[in-house]
Formats: C-alpha cells, sequence, structure tokens
C-alpha cells in the first residue's frame, strides 16, 4: 500500500492516522505543500498510488495569498480521483477538498478549540468522539457529497464518490498527539484566547484522552480504508 501524504514542509505531523497507516503495512511519502510537484510525476513514479492524504495546516484555504498551491493542490485531489485513487482529507485537507469538489471554505466568528463531542448518522465514518478540534475555519460541503457529522460550528465530516472513486474528510483531528495539540496550544495563544479555553486544561485533556483516542483513530483508519476500497488495507492487520 503507497500513501502520499501532502502537508506543510515544517508540519508532517501524521500521528496515530500515519502510525496506523505504517502497522498495516504501507509506505507512506510527504509531499511538500508548498511545492507541489506534478501529480503525474509522483504517480510515475514506482509502484501505483493507492491513497491521496491531506494533513492540516496554519493556512486558510480561502486565503489569497495562497491561492497558487491551493489551486495546485486542489488539482492533486480532483486528479488523483479521476485516476481512482481515494482521497482522505483531516482540517484543511478537508476544507481544501470541500473547494476543490465544488465546495467552499470560510473564516468562523469564533474558533472550535478542545476536546469535542461530534452529532454523527454515521458512527463507523464518524465517530461521535470525542475529537480534537483546533480551528478557527470551516467549510461548505460539496453538492454532490454527504455529511455525516457536524457540531454547532460546522460540518465535520463528508464522503463523495466521483469517477469511481471516493473521499472522504474529517474536519476535527484524529491523527493529533498530545505532544503535538500542546505545541498547537503553546504557538496559537490569540486562537486559544479567542475560543475563551484554558490553556492547561486542553493540554491535560489532550494526555487524559491520548489513550481512547489512538484507538479512536486507528479504528476510524481501518473503517475509511475500507469504505475508500484501499487494497493491502485492514487486510494486513
Amino acid at each position: 500500500m503507497r500513501v502520499v501524504v501532502i502537508a506543510d514542509e515544517t508540519d508532517r505531523e501524521g500521528g496515530y492516522v500515519t502510525e496506523r497507516l505504517r502497522q498495516l503495512g504501507a509506505a507512506v511519502e510527504f509531499v511538500d505543500r508548498g511545492a507541489l510537484p506534478d501529480r503525474g510525476e509522483v504517480a510515475g513514479e514506482g509502484p501505483r498510488v493507492d491513497l491521496l492524504l491531506l494533513l492540516g495546516s496554519h493556512r486558510s484555504a480561502h486565503d489569497p495569498r495562497y491561492v497558487r498551491d491551493v489551486m495546485a493542490e486542489s488539482d492533486w485531489v480532483r486528479g488523483s480521483l479521476a485516476a481512482g485513487t481515494p482521497v482522505m482529507g483531516i482540517c484543511f485537507g478537508a476544507q481544501l477538498m470541500a473547494r476543490a469538489l465544488g465546495g467552499h471554505s470560510y473564516r468562523m466568528a469564533e474558533p472550535e478549540v478542545g476536546w469535542v463531542r461530534v452529532d454523527s448518522v454515521d458512527h463507523v465514518l464518524c465517530p461521535i468522539g470525542p475529537w480534537g478540534q483546533f480551528h478557527h475555519d470551516t467549510f461548505v460541503p460539496p453538492q454532490n457529497a454527504e455529511v455525516l457529522g457536524s457540531t454547532w460550528h460546522g460540518p465535520q465530516c463528508f464522503i463523495e464518490e466521483t469517477h469511481g472513486a471516493r473521499a472522504i474528510a474529517w474536519q476535527f483531528h484524529p491523527e493529533v498527539v498530545p505532544e503535538v495539540y500542546a505545541q498547537w496550544v503553546a504557538e496559537a495563544k490569540t486562537t486559544v484566547r479567542a475560543a475563551e479555553a484554558d490553556a492547561d486544561e486542553l493540554v491535560r485533556e489532550a494526555r487524559r484522552l491520548a489513550p481512547q483516542a489512538r484507538t479512536r483513530a486507528f479504528a476510524l483508519v481501518d473503517a475509511a480504508l475500507d469504505y475508500l476500497g484501499v487494497e493491502g488495507g485492514t487486510n494486513l492487520s
């Protein structure tokens, strides 16, 4: 199983998600978001790409400063699906996927931070959590997408099938480990204050919930691979 991960050059934190993928035998390759090569260059090297994974980012998908990079990554999403490669997105990755497939993203009035339970119509592909949240942006899903979960801040999960390939996106962070969450809290104090959250309590909660979060993330990866039809996925466990 070959997995290509698009991530910020300084934030290649796949956490529990890439940990589980590697457990299942995946070869995980990172591609820098700010300098994306043509998708065909990567897809043409070695074995076929079985899964495209888009991680979170400090960027906003609707920020004019990043329009060129967003367009390039959107081309990766559409090109991958057209070639039959399923796509998985997290946080910024979910927002970018929404835009690439016909929806859009925007800045919320206030951020969503902390460990939050999700209202869900599919407890397999979008379990209720609680899940780690740390975002000030949200998205409007594509017209043909099916929304599986939400909070009062906005949608939390959608799925879509196009060209015979499937996509799944989560606004929450199934991948985040306590150390990374603590780093986000330390580096984004303005966001924490805007959410009227207690920084120390956020970090304590991340550490307290870590064992359950890892178990939930592993189960979510397994379910997503099954839904996406990724060969060599959970049958390797």
